[in-house]
């Protein structure tokens, strides 16, 4: 049988007060109560720690020794009581979280911003990595929340759809093709493509869905930021293809972006979780559920 906490809150009352009945005032205990507990200490640790007579306690060199050790003991457990208690009330925390660049870059910083004005005092990590990676380091417990295109198979991590992702074409704001309201994949191949590298899930994505129409995606560039691509087809060197939620990243970078059909190739975005979420994960996922919109040329999951 082990000490207990409130054996230890018992003993130190009556040593600092040596008076049980001022022990038990400051502790709301009874007599017997308070006895009990000092008896049960006494019996765990194998001898007497307080010597008492009908007029006075007197401690014993053990019971002097047990002293500061009680004390440190109690404020130890003391302050993890509030510190876990702040962290699951969101008073107090880290958090850690991955998400594929598309994401990371244009939709979570707004949530995040939603995630702050709630919980100011819980503070969060964010790992800017590729789809594969995500996915990974959920699995491997490194993050709590993943954001990434829905995996092919989930196993034991669980996914929460956001939106459902169409990919846009992206086009040079100067060329023809600007010009239309919509393009189909023949069309557009009939330019100079710029894919992102491998292993990138939107460059195995595209592929994987194109393949099963028949259609090759020759590649004139490869590039492992989307930044870059972007910047590539906005300086005239040829056209691509991204998710809809990188519209606007696009854009900014100079490029034009149409609906893209024929194929319609989409996908979810989403959470993965792996397990049980601490209650800051929980409220971060509560945020994005809330927040985050289907991008423009995408569609509620």
């Amino acid at each position: 049988m082990s000490m207990t906490v409130k054996q230890l809150r018992a003993f130190l009352a009556v040593a600092q007060t040596l008076s049980f009945t001022q022990a038990c005032e400051r502790l709301h205990l009874s007599q017997p109560a308070l006895s009990l507990a000092i008896k049960g200490l006494e019996e765990t640790l194998g001898g007497r720690l307080l010597i008492r007579s009908t007029r006075s306690v007197r401690l014993t060199p053990e019971g002097e020794s047990l002293v500061p050790l009680a004390k440190r003991l109690l404020a130890e457990w003391d302050n993890t009581e509030e510190l876990l208690r702040q962290r699951f009330t969101l008073q107090l925390g880290r958090l850690a979280v991955a998400a594929m660049p598309s994401f990371a870059s244009n939709l979570l910083p707004p949530a995040l911003m939603a995630f702050r004005r709630r919980h100011p005092r819980v503070n969060v990590t964010v790992h800017d990595v590729i789809n594969e990676q995500v996915i990974d380091m959920v699995r491997n417990r490194q993050v709590e929340l993943g954001i990434v295109f829905e995996p092919e198979a989930t196993g034991s991590l669980g996914f929460t759809p956001l939106f459902i992702d169409r990919f846009v074409a992206v086009v040079p704001a100067d060329s023809l093709l600007a010009g239309h309201e919509r393009l189909d994949w023949a069309t557009l191949l009939t330019h100079d493509f710029i894919a992102l590298q491998r292993p990138s899930m939107v460059r195995r994505l595209l592929e994987q869905q194109l393949r099963r129409r028949g259609i090759t995606l020759p590649c004139a560039f490869e590039s492992h930021q989307l930044a870059t691509v972007g910047r590539m087809v906005a300086s005239g060197l040829g056209v691509s293809a991204v998710p809809s939620l990188c519209r606007r990243q696009m854009e900014a970078l100079g490029a034009r972006c149409l609906p893209l059909e024929e194929p319609v190739i989409e996908r979810a975005v989403g959470m993965i979780t792996h397990g049980e979420l601490s209650a800051a994960a929980l409220a971060l996922r509560q945020v994005l559920v809330e927040t985050i919109a289907p991008p423009e040329g995408s569609r509620p999951a």
